[in-house]
């Protein structure tokens, strides 16, 4: 039990010191093949992206850092209820014989 709030804590740290640098650079920038290629197909072809009504309404994060952070912990979290999910039913198989 003591080791989950040691992780719980490391976890919480380490997002918070993520959270601050991107608010502390608002202006960051951090560039994908996606953005490349959005912005080469803008240029050259003319192509004006669709924008939905409601985008107006989406939570859009101050810098590209955030943008990752919060993809790379949806990430972590969809790995770890996957890997509890796996663990769970092999331990309750093993339980069973």
């Amino acid at each position: 039990m003591k080791l989950e709030y040691i992780v719980g804590l490391i976890v919480i740290l380490f997002a918070a010191q993520f959270f601050y640098g991107a608010a502390a650079n608002p202006d960051s920038e951090f560039g994908g093949a996606d953005g490349a290629a959005g912005d080469f197909v803008s240029e050259n072809f003319g192509y004006e992206p669709f924008t939905p009504w409601f985008q107006k309404y989406l939570f859009e994060p101050p810098g590209g850092e955030t943008e990752s952070l919060l993809f790379a912990l949806q990430a972590a979290f969809g790995a770890i209820v996957i890997g509890y999910t796996f663990g769970y039913y092999k331990g309750k198989g093993q339980s069973n014989k």
